[in-house]
């Protein structure tokens, strides 16, 4: 069924350009696929955007209003809840940005737990998926330190951060544009059957350019310019590894640099996680000349991200004034008050992480967390004499359930 009039943005699809390929290690495949692999193949080439002025229906238009209102209201729920000044607002923006780092990697099929995610931050734990999604988890961060200031040298930062202790990834390659041709699709010795084929990566500088020319723009609506830079990102496919999580650090980055949110990171990958079909279609869509898909993906995952984050702060807060309410009696200038928020971002931890997050001494982190054992708030689950490491038993099962219902919403 076609799109109607009225939900389409037009926007100047991707052309081709014919370019020739030989397999670079023909002994490595069969000689019928090398034989399939060499020849002429079609590589995209991307439309300038930086001068692009949308034309959105009024009901587009609405939805996006909409969904960004919603977002505000998310980051002013996440202050007024806490407290500007509450030293666990730092503390919950790491979390939801942790929440959303997983999310983005699970739509590349990169899954991991909150537990396992946790103790990769302390060095614990040898889940390779959890170290994977770390990395994403510090691209977020370099996303957001950077986002006064979106340009090519921040988009290579980003994606130092996330591939840089990638297994299986050349750490040279981390934070570089790519040098080769990279496809969708079938094809192991080449692009000539995939289902496309990224730009040639000689013209990928100057299609980076353009895209932060349209990012530095002030006469847009911020969704659609996030939505929009995002799929001409992942059109662009600068990088060998890594485009999809890159491409929504860079959501991330332009949300904060636009000034829509402040406070809080946005769990968006969280509502593009629901209809992940959607989303790959959505940017089919645009590539074929039509934003009113990514636009409207963008704008329903804003909105799923604005409810059930507020839902997960709501929770969270409730799991730090329960361990508030055990700690009653406890001398004030007591260290673990001082561990207590940090809980919140990071609810597995050991003696080496406080001392280095908190600047605590051995002796007063080890005092702090016997005395939040004592009260129940912590447990200590390593069994082990030495090395030890304790959890927020509350934190987690808070986590968990919001990844379960982001589950349970997908399954729909």
């Amino acid at each position: 069924m076609p799109t109607p009039a009225e939900a389409r943005i037009p926007i100047t699809p991707v052309s081709f350009e014919t370019l020739d390929w030989k397999p670079q290690a023909p002994e490595m495949f069969s000689r019928a696929e090398v034989v399939r692999q060499t020849g002429p193949y079609e590589a995209a080439v991307t439309a300038s955007i930086a001068g692009w002025t949308p034309s959105i229906s009024g009901e587009i238009f609405a939805d996006v209003e909409d969904a960004t209102r919603q977002l505000v209201d998310f980051d002013k729920h996440a202050q007024q809840t806490l407290g500007t000044n509450n030293p666990a607002l730092g503390p919950m923006t790491a979390i939801l940005l942790r929440t959303e780092s997983a999310s983005s990697s699970q739509i590349e099929q990169l899954t991991t737990s909150a537990k396992h995610l946790a103790l990769a931050e302390i060095n614990e734990g040898d889940k390779a998926n959890a170290l994977t999604v770390l990395g994403n988890v510090h691209a977020m961060e370099a996303a957001l330190q950077l986002a006064d200031d979106i340009t090519e040298a921040t988009i290579l930062s980003m994606h130092e951060a996330l591939m840089i202790h990638q297994r299986g990834f050349d750490p040279l390659d981390a934070g570089r544009f790519r040098e080769e041709a990279v496809w969708i699709g079938r094809g192991e010795a080449g692009p000539r059957l995939a289902d496309f084929v990224a730009p040639h990566h000689d013209r990928i500088r100057g299609a980076i350019k353009d895209l932060i020319g349209f990012v530095d723009r002030q006469d847009l609506p911020v969704l659609v310019q996030v939505a929009v830079s995002h799929a001409q990102f992942e059109t662009i496919h600068p990088f060998p590894d890594g485009n999809g999580r890159t491409g929504r650090a860079l959501a991330q980055s332009i949300l904060r640099n636009k000034g829509l949110v402040g406070s809080t990171a946005v769990p968006l990958s969280a509502g593009l996680l629901v209809h992940t079909e959607r989303y790959f279609e959505a940017l089919g869509s645009f590539r074929a000349g039509d934003a009113g898909p990514i636009v409207r993906e963008f704008a329903q995952a804003s909105r799923v991200a604005a409810t059930t984050g507020s839902g997960l702060v709501d929770n969270l807060v409730e799991q730090l004034e329960e361990s508030r309410a055990k700690m009653t009696g406890l001398r004030s200038d007591a260290a673990a008050w001082k561990v207590l928020p940090t809980l919140i971002g990071q609810p597995a931890v050991n003696s080496k992480y406080l001392m280095s997050k908190l600047g605590l001494g051995e002796m007063a982190a080890q005092r702090a967390l016997d005395a939040l054992t004592d009260r129940g708030v912590l447990v200590e689950t390593s069994g082990r004499g030495r090395n030890r490491v304790w959890q927020h038993p509350g934190v987690f099962e808070v986590l968990d359930g919001y990844a379960a219902q982001i589950r349970r919403m997908s399954e729909r």
